[in-house]
């Protein structure tokens, strides 16, 4: 017999470590293709991004080709829409990702809406694909311009930094290096700054590319996009803000544009313009949950789990998932500790209720339902009546206790009336029925201690059912419930003393000593 309990113990043990595997796989996989979060409630930036495109047609036939946002590391794409009547839109991808919307002649002064729903997915896959570009152009300067460009990056290099830091950092110096009058005109741009940088690394051989972007930040409005240094650095592309000479892309910065000659083409149209708002809004991570399986690839797993059930469904699962750790509670206390309950899931039952109907009215409520119940039932025992009527009698008594207390409660506006609802009726028949039993069978200490017990239990596994934290880990990492699967068919072979025991075999071991 031993020997088969040991048999199973690693079977069962094996199974355990199996499922641990198994949890401790699915839980990294969620969190990092999924984004899930062990915290309850984790919100997701959702950002709109708004081009306002402005202009006066010509008379001829419009073509407008506006520089759009790729999916990148740090961005994914949530939602595109374009709202220009008229216009027929088509993607064009060739190096850099635009969006060219074509009309004929147009009347009146044009003006396309393009929006774009990003969300952060700096888990996700994908990577910027990078191929090595050409031999940059020497620039056409003058002999003077030249010799200037030739001293500014002989200076430059007493900056700290790599070579495109070096020289940002010169041309922002204060007060102004002496040559940067000479290679930028008075009223310098944005773009005059960048198409230096461009020129002066053109010289060190380091190929770049212009980078056109927008700053997300909340409710900002009417601004024109950002502009970047992108340089081919050791096999890589690395960006520079042509302002403070930072390295890497700033955060919660999109990039619309790489490379290419200008951000916003229109062909049949004059005084252009293209103007940017952005606002900021919140989804929930299982909100986000569906797209970012998709864009990791995905999707097939997430639509057979049940994160993609409708959410009146998953709110049901949600209660249901952390049932086996309400059960493993019980088994821990029943079979370790050795507490004796009104049955066996009897204070799951109780602690639900106590969820539903708060701690300290729930409580109040079970003990005056349970009270008065048990002096129903002494006096229904002097009538002698069968087991079935007997109980019935018990259920309705019960049920007019409750809708005395809800009666109560509503008039005098005390909330412990209103929550003996909540109470699973049969429940507290069985409760009140098994209690006398065993208080005529075992005395009334014994009942006492059992209702005393199955009170205990229930709270200590309210607590527990009651955490949000808890319920969001069990639901969102279900996995889990295999784990405790396993734990309590383990448990099923502790053969052991339960804890409540050791002070009643502790005369046992005195006398041995």
């Amino acid at each position: 017999m031993l020997k088969k309990i040991f048999t199973v113990r690693k079977i069962l043990s094996f199974l355990l470590l199996l499922s641990l595997i198994y949890a401790g796989y699915s839980i990294y996989y969620k969190i990092k293709y999924w984004g899930f979060n062990f915290a309850p409630r984790k919100m997701t930036d959702v950002w709109t991004i708004e081009a306002h495109i402005a202009f006066e047609p010509t008379g001829e036939p419009i073509k407008v080709s506006l520089a759009v946002p790729s999916e990148t590391e740090e961005f994914k794409i949530l939602e595109e829409n374009i709202v220009a009547p008229g216009y027929k839109m088509k993607r064009v991808k060739n190096g850099t990702s635009r969006v060219v919307l074509s009309a004929p002649a147009q009347q009146g002064a044009q003006n396309i809406y393009y929006r774009l729903m990003l969300f952060d997915n700096r888990d996700g896959k994908g990577k910027i694909y990078a191929p090595v570009p050409p031999r940059p152009k020497m620039p056409f300067w003058d002999e003077q311009t030249s010799a200037a460009a030739k001293q500014f990056l002989k200076d430059a290099a007493q900056q700290t930094g790599d070579l495109p830091q070096q020289i940002i950092r010169l041309l922002n110096q204060n007060p102004p290096h002496p040559l940067t009058a000479t290679l930028l005109p008075m009223k310098k741009s944005q773009k005059d700054v960048a198409e230096l940088i461009t020129s002066l690394l053109a010289v060190k051989k380091v190929p770049t590319r212009i980078a056109r972007g927008v700053k997300l930040e909340e409710n900002k409005k009417s601004f024109t996009p950002d502009l970047m240094i992108e340089a081919y650095i050791n096999g890589k592309w690395r960006i520079y803000d042509i302002q403070t000479a930072q390295k890497g892309i700033p955060e919660n910065f999109v990039i619309f544009q790489r490379g290419g000659s200008s951000l916003l083409d229109v062909e049949g149209g004059q005084n252009s313009s293209v103007l940017f708002s952005a606002l900021k809004s919140v989804s929930s991570s299982f909100g986000l949950a569906g797209q970012r399986a998709k864009l990791a690839q995905q999707k097939t797993w997430f639509d057979f789990s049940i994160y993609n059930l409708p959410l009146a469904q998953q709110n049901t699962l949600k209660w249901f998932s952390i049932f086996p750790l309400a059960i493993l509670v019980i088994v821990l206390m029943r079979n370790v500790v050795g507490l004796q309950t009104m049955g066996t899931f009897t204070p799951m039952l109780l602690a639900m209720s106590l969820v539903k109907t708060g701690f300290l009215p729930g409580l109040i409520c079970f003990g005056i339902i349970i009270g008065i119940g048990l002096l129903m039932r002494f006096v229904l025992s002097k009538f002698n009546l069968l087991l079935v009527p007997r109980i019935s009698a018990v259920v309705i008594f019960v049920i007019l206790m409750m809708q005395a207390l809800t009666i109560f409660g509503y008039q005098f506006k005390i909330d412990v009336g209103s929550s003996a609802v909540f109470f699973p009726i049969i429940i507290m028949a069985w409760i009140i029925e098994r209690a006398s039993i065993t208080w005529e069978e075992d005395g009334a200490m014994n009942a006492c201690r059992e209702v005393f017990y199955s009170l205990i239990v229930a709270i200590i596994t309210y607590f527990i059912v009651s955490s949000e934290y808890i319920r969001h880990i069990m639901f969102a990492f279900d996995e889990l419930n295999l784990v405790i699967l396993f734990t309590v068919m383990l448990l099923g072979t502790y053969t052991g003393y339960r804890l409540t025991e050791l002070t009643r075999f502790a005369p046992l071991v005195k006398d041995k000593k």
